[in-house]
C-alpha cells in the first residue's frame, strides 16, 4: 500500500539573479586545499546565493532531519565544517545575529586569495600558488 509522502522539506527560494561573487575567487575557494571537501560543499551551497533575508540559519541547516537531508552528512560533521570555514574567514556571523544560536552567516571569498592550491604537475594552470 502506497502512502503519500508527508515529509515536508524546508524550501529556500532560488534567487532570481546570480550571486555577485567574483568567479575567480569562487574557483580558488573551491580548490583551496586548506578546506575539506565537506567544507567546500557547504561554502558552495551558501555562495549560491539566497534572497536577502531568506538565507537559512546555521541552526536551520543543522536541524534538518536525516530524512530531509537524504544523503547529507550528520550534524556533527556539518558543525565541524562550518567551524572550519569560520576559522579561515570564509564565513562570519551576520552582525544582526551574532548571538550564536540561529545565526545567519555571511560569505566572504576574500580568504581564497591566499588559498593553498594543488600544484599543477602537467601543463599550465592560472590557479597555482607558486609552491
Amino acid at each position: 500500500m502506497n502512502t503519500p509522502d508527508t515529509t515536508t522539506v524546508p524550501q529556500w527560494p532560488v534567487p532570481t539573479t546570480p550571486p555577485a561573487h567574483d568567479p575567480e575567487l569562487f574557483a580558488r575557494a573551491m580548490r583551496d586545499m586548506r578546506l575539506t571537501w565537506r567544507a567546500r560543499g557547504i561554502l558552495a551551497e551558501l555562495t549560491a546565493g539566497y534572497t536577502p533575508g531568506q538565507e537559512p540559519t546555521v541552526s536551520e541547516l543543522v536541524s534538518l532531519t536525516r530524512d530531509e537531508r537524504v544523503a547529507a552528512e550528520g550534524r556533527d560533521a556539518f558543525r565541524k565544517a562550518v567551524g572550519e570555514l569560520r576559522s579561515l574567514g570564509y564565513l562570519s556571523p551576520d552582525a544582526t545575529t551574532a548571538s550564536g544560536v540561529g545565526e545567519r552567516l555571511v560569505v566572504d571569498l576574500a580568504p581564497a586569495a591566499g588559498a593553498r592550491m594543488i600544484p599543477q604537475r602537467y601543463g599550465h594552470s592560472p590557479f597555482t600558488d607558486g609552491s
